[in-house]
């Protein structure tokens, strides 16, 4: 499935390029978050020092002065900012963020402890606004929707390791009824609670779509690349060689008004272990988690009911795996959509496992960490490209990374752990994290289709920059992920 939107991605930056002072002033005026670390700003009026990203007053630029280090610094005289805390970025701590990480780790250990979002904020220490501000910031939620899928991903593990009845796994893990189970349930994953139960054994299984579903955009996305080594969409049935719990498999869908029936083969009796995993495959490639409803009300809300008008419930359709859309994000950068689909497809023959029906499962990270780069000039990879394929497969293979507990990361740390890999700049993190993570509040800012959409819908006549681009999609906050999608689509026909 082809995720790479058909304008070309900005470069991957290096590790990192001297910036001059009139570029440091400009991130800084900015309050440029992907320049942290970069460089130290020093306000010399005030004696402190800050992060680029601070959002206190800006001061006059003949009372500012650049620093590479903290400790240059603090050498001139100049104290940390109480607001950024420049000092804990530079030596890796982060007090707040690790205090929220904690808050959710307790929520998702033990969600039923917990009554409701007010339970959480007292627990928190913070106030109900400041919390609510910090989940915003770093998870892409509200503590009510956090709360909500700690729940039901306590009920699932659960309904998989077969302990309880329905009743009592709604009571321990803090639904105040059956009922609400119920309703939460079907509502995001697809399935009743016994259907994600049955799950256990067969090959099948049939996933209710949300009634605002939009068909035309799933189609559009599972046919954009008619000549994939991996997958063919014909007639409304997709076939895909895929990873299930890193074993080779084949997922078909099948697309039905309202439902979509999914169905799994693998060798022997494997397809039974793996239907879980291809229920969250395909959770993912349908969105099913995308609060399509509340992004359609806010654009609303803003006068911009013409952004989703003809296409409210699109979708974001996620990639089949953390690792082949981190693996997209490298290949698609500065080539168009074509050549891009040719290079995936050649790097499936090459290092995937050939499959029945002549399609290949995509290369696991162990088989694109044994390959050199050598391997892959032939196929027309660069050989930055290819170094930077390879090392990220090799941190990944090697369990320096875990790529797909990015996941369940917070937003902030997810992002700043893609930003140290080679080959991604804050382009590709922020696509990486949309397309493939499936976080909520995420815009690939330097992206041409997203700035285009913009100024298209907005109706302005100059082309937009980053930082117009940044401050115009700001409204769209916590939803920025979805109003990429919508930005994305933005003129074109609406597709059957």
């Amino acid at each position: 499935m082809s995720l790479i939107p058909e304008t070309a991605a900005p470069p991957a930056k290096s590790r990192w390029p001297r910036l001059s002072p009139a570029q440091m002033y400009e991130r800084f005026m900015a309050s440029d978050a992907s320049f942290d670390g970069r460089f130290f700003s020093g306000v010399l009026s005030t004696g402190i020092y800050c992060l680029p990203s601070c959002r206190a007053r800006k001061p006059l630029r003949r009372n500012i002065r650049f620093f590479a280090t903290t400790e240059e610094a603090r050498a001139a005289g100049l104290r940390p900012c109480r607001k950024c805390h420049p000092d804990d970025y530079a030596r890796g701590a982060d007090p707040v963020l690790e205090t929220v990480e904690a808050l959710v780790a307790e929520v998702r250990a033990n969600p039923g402890a917990f009554a409701n979002a007010a339970a959480i904020v007292r627990r928190s220490g913070f106030g109900a606004t400041r919390l609510f501000e910090l989940f915003r910031q770093h998870y892409h939620s509200t503590p009510a929707d956090l709360l909500l899928r700690a729940r039901l991903a306590e009920v699932k593990r659960r309904l998989l390791a077969g302990n309880g009845g329905l009743s009592t796994l709604a009571h321990e893990a803090g639904f105040e009824s059956l009922s609400a189970l119920h309703e939460n349930f079907r509502r995001l994953n697809g399935l009743t609670p016994a259907a994600y139960r049955a799950l256990k054994k067969g090959r099948a299984f049939e996933i209710t779509l949300p009634g605002d579903f939009h068909m035309g955009y799933l189609r559009r996305a599972l046919s954009r690349d008619p000549h994939s080594a991996s997958e063919r969409f014909e007639n409304d049935i997709y076939i895909s060689a895929v990873l299930l719990a890193g074993a080779p498999a084949m997922l078909e869908l099948r697309l039905a008004p309202g439902t979509v029936h999914v169905s799994v083969d693998s060798a022997g009796d494997a397809a039974d272990s793996l239907l879980p995993a291809a229920h969250a495959m395909v959770a993912g490639i349908l969105g099913l988690d995308q609060d399509t409803a509340a992004f359609a009300r806010l654009a609303k809300r803003l006068g911009l009911s013409r952004l989703v008008a003809g296409r409210a419930g699109m979708r974001i359709s996620l990639a089949h795996s953390a690792f082949e859309g981190l693996l997209w994000a490298i290949i698609g950068q500065q080539i168009n959509f074509p050549f891009a689909c040719l290079l995936k497809s050649r790097l499936a023959k090459l290092a995937g496992k050939r499959m029945p029906g002549g399609l290949y499962a995509p290369p696991s990270p162990a088989a694109i960490a044994a390959l050199a780069p050598k391997d892959l000039l032939p196929l027309q990879f660069s050989r930055q490209k290819a170094d930077y394929i390879i090392a990220a497969a090799r941190l990944i293979a090697e369990g320096r990374l875990d790529i797909e507990a990015l996941r369940v990361m917070s937003a902030t740390r997810a992002g700043r752990t893609l930003l140290e890999l080679h080959g991604l700049g804050p382009w590709s993190v922020n696509y990486v994290m949309m397309r493939a993570l499936g976080f909520a509040d995420c815009v690939p800012l330097g992206d041409t289709g997203v700035a285009s959409g913009l100024q298209a819908l907005l109706k302005l006549e100059e082309r937009l920059d980053i930082d117009a681009t940044r401050r115009l999609t700001s409204v769209f906050s916590p939803w920025r992920s979805l109003a990429t999608a919508h930005l994305w689509q933005f003129n074109k026909p609406v597709p059957l």
